[in-house]
C-alpha cells in the first residue's frame, strides 16, 4: 500500500503531460496545416483584395507552353478559383483559437474585397470569363468554392453577385472536350441552380450518364475514351461528381438514380488513395498535372471534410497521412520562389514537370488538400489522437492490419 501511495503521484503526473501532450500535439497539428496554407495562398488573395494580381504576379509559365500569351491571361482566374475552392469551407466556419479567428477574418474579407474587385469592370483586376476556354475550366473551381462557402455568397455585394453569375453563364459558349471537362460546365449549372438561377439540366444529366459509361471498376473512372494512369479522378472526377449530387439533392430525380453508386465508388476511391500515401509522406509521381501537389488527394480531403470516411480509415490517421504529403510537397527548398509565388513542380521548383497547359496559377489547385479545415477543431479529424495510416503500419511490421479488397 505504501509503495503504492508513492507510485501514485507519479502515474498522475504522467497521465496528466500526456494529456498535455496531446493536447499541445492536436493544436500543433492544425496550427501547422493553417501556417502552411497562409504561406501558400496569401500572395493571390492580399493582392486580389488590393487590386494588384495581375499588377504583382508572375509571368511564369513552363519551357514548353503551348500558347505562351493566352496560358498568362488566363493565369488569374485560374488562381483564384483554384484557391477558393480549397479554402472556402474554412471560411465558413466561426471556431478556432484566437489566431485562426483572427486570420479567417483576414482572408474573409481578402476574399470578398477581392470578388469585388474581380467583377468590377473599372478595376484593374476585373476578369472576363469569356477569353478562352480554359476559362470553363476555370470558372467551375470558383463556383465549386461558392457551392462550398454559404458565408461568402451570402456576404458579397448583390452587385457582384449578379456580375458572377452573369459571367458564369458568359462560359456556355464554350463546347467542354468529351473528357473531365464535361464536370466543368456540371458544375458551373450546379451552382446556378443552388443560387435559384435559370439552368441546364442536360448538361449535368448528359454528364452523369456519361461517366456512368466511363466506369472502369474498383472505384476509378476513364477520363474520357481512354484511360490514363494519373490523378483526375481525385484532381476532378470524384470531387465534382460529389459536388452535383449534393448540390443538386432534393431538385431533380433522374441523375439522382446513380447517387448511390457515386457515393459508393466515393468511398473506394478514398481508400485507394490513403493506400498511395507512403510511410514518408511521398506518393507515385505518375501522369499529367502532378504539380498540383497535394492535389493529388483532393478528393481525399473532401470525404473528410464531408465526414463520409469509410469505415478503414480513421480520420485522425487521414490527418496524419495528409499531413505527412503537405510537409512533403510543401517544405522544400525551392516549393516557393523568392517573390513567395508557388514554384511548378512537386519537391521543390521542378520545371520539367510542368505540362504545356500550365501556368503560374495552375499549380494552387494544391489548395484543395485543406478543406478539412473547414472541421471544427473538435472533430473527430482533429481531436482524435494521432493514429498510423495504412502504409505506416504496413511497412512498420503491424500484425493486425488488414489486406486491401476491391469493389466492381
Amino acid at each position: 500500500m505504501r509503495m503504492y501511495l508513492k507510485v501514485l503521484p507519479f502515474l498522475v503526473c504522467l497521465l496528466l503531460s500526456t494529456k498535455l501532450s496531446w493536447s499541445q500535439e492536436k493544436d500543433a497539428s492544425r496550427r501547422f496545416w493553417l501556417v502552411e496554407m497562409d504561406k501558400m495562398v496569401s500572395p493571390v488573395l492580399f493582392n486580389l483584395a488590393n487590386d494588384k494580381l495581375k499588377e504583382n504576379m508572375p509571368k511564369r509559365i513552363p519551357s514548353i507552353s503551348d500558347s505562351p500569351e493566352f496560358r498568362i491571361q488566363v493565369q488569374y482566374l485560374e488562381v483564384i478559383g483554384r484557391v477558393f475552392s480549397g479554402i472556402a469551407p474554412w471560411l465558413d466556419l466561426d471556431e478556432g483559437d484566437d489566431y485562426e479567428l483572427e486570420l479567417r477574418e483576414k482572408y474573409r474579407n481578402w476574399v470578398i474585397d477581392g470578388l469585388v474587385n474581380a467583377m468590377d469592370s473599372t478595376a484593374n483586376d476585373f476578369l472576363r470569363f469569356d477569353i478562352g476556354n480554359q476559362q470553363l475550366v476555370d470558372a467551375s473551381f470558383l463556383a465549386l468554392g461558392l457551392l462550398r462557402s454559404n458565408w461568402i455568397w451570402d456576404n458579397l455585394p448583390d452587385e457582384t453577385k449578379g456580375h458572377l453569375i452573369d459571367a458564369f453563364k458568359t462560359t456556355r459558349k464554350y463546347t467542354p472536350y468529351f473528357s473531365n471537362w464535361l464536370l466543368f460546365s456540371a458544375v458551373i449549372e450546379t451552382f446556378l441552380a443552388d443560387k435559384g438561377e435559370s439552368w441546364d439540366q442536360m448538361r449535368v444529366n448528359m454528364t452523369i450518364n456519361q461517366f456512368e459509361q466511363w466506369y472502369v471498376g474498383d472505384g476509378i473512372y476513364k477520363d474520357g475514351v481512354y484511360f490514363a494512369y494519373d490523378y483526375y479522378n481525385s484532381f476532378v472526377i470524384h470531387p465534382y461528381l460529389t459536388a452535383i449530387i449534393d448540390g443538386l439533392e432534393g431538385k431533380v430525380a433522374d441523375h439522382m438514380l446513380h447517387a448511390e453508386s457515386i457515393k459508393k465508388r466515393n468511398a473506394r476511391y478514398a481508400v485507394i488513395l490513403e493506400r498511395l500515401i507512403m510511410a514518408d509522406g511521398t506518393y507515385p509521381a505518375s501522369g499529367r498535372s502532378i504539380i498540383y501537389r497535394g492535389a493529388a488527394f483532393h478528393h481525399l480531403a473532401n470525404m473528410a471534410f464531408l465526414n463520409r470516411l469509410p469505415e478503414e480509415l480513421p480520420p485522425s490517421s487521414v490527418r496524419e497521412a495528409l499531413t505527412a504529403v503537405i510537409s512533403k510537397t510543401l517544405e522544400p527548398e525551392g516549393t516557393y520562389y523568392k517573390d513567395g509565388w508557388l514554384s511548378i513542380g512537386l519537391h521543390g521548383n521542378q520545371p520539367n514537370l510542368g505540362d504545356s497547359y500550365n501556368n503560374q496559377g495552375s499549380p494552387y489547385l494544391a489548395a484543395t488538400i485543406f478543406l478539412p479545415l473547414g472541421l471544427s477543431p473538435s472533430n473527430p479529424f482533429w481531436s482524435n489522437p494521432a493514429e498510423p495510416w495504412s502504409n505506416k503500419r504496413i511497412w512498420s511490421g503491424d500484425r493486425e492490419v488488414v489486406k486491401d479488397s476491391g469493389i466492381r
